[in-house]
């Protein structure tokens, strides 16, 4: 795997190191050993998988407070996606920076992020399937999110053509007090 930082402190774009042959590829997702070497610890605890029938469908962004701050190591296996970071950590260089990057079947490159960040995506191609991989178990009381159009992020997302959940259009404006 090689492993890229981004702008935004300990958020990483993972790279597959893939063995080609006639059958196709062989490639590494996740080791243990290989995260912490660049000092991100990924203690895998629950997986889940998004499908998303139409291109514009947009989640997000999500996040749990703690105790059960969570870690995601996420990655596009069908069609591709816009994917998006908040930096909601108070004492971070990046706080309530964003990043987007491309995920896609195609690409086979998998995001790193940290315990802090918000996070959404905005699906490219009808029928993709995003893979989430958590560091930490989904707890409802802990549960939270921001709204996607949010003036303080001003968040470029690639379509206007959005389909988004009730759940998603009825979260809050940023207010860094109910963090």
């Amino acid at each position: 795997m090689v492993f890229k930082e981004t702008e935004l402190n300990g958020a990483y774009l993972i790279n597959l190191e893939k063995n080609d042959d006639e059958r196709g590829f062989f490639a590494r997702s996740f080791c243990e050993k290989e995260f912490a070497a660049h000092n991100l610890t990924m203690q895998v605890k629950q997986c889940n998988i998004s499908y998303n029938k139409k291109r514009g469908t947009l989640r997000g962004m999500h996040y749990q407070i703690a105790p059960h701050e969570e870690a995601k190591l996420v990655s596009c296996v069908r069609g591709a996606i816009y994917d998006v970071i908040i930096d909601l950590r108070l004492n971070s260089p990046t706080y309530c920076k964003w990043l987007a990057v491309e995920l896609s079947a195609q690409n086979y490159t998998f995001f790193y992020i940290p315990k802090g960040f918000a996070h959404g995506f905005q699906t490219l191609a009808p029928d993709t399937v995003v893979l989430y991989q958590m560091s930490e178990f989904y707890y409802p009381e802990s549960a939270r999110g921001i709204r996607w159009n949010d003036p303080a992020f001003l968040i470029d997302w690639p379509s206007d053509n959005q389909i988004i959940s009730v759940k998603d259009k009825a979260y809050p404006l940023f207010n860094k007090n109910i963090l």
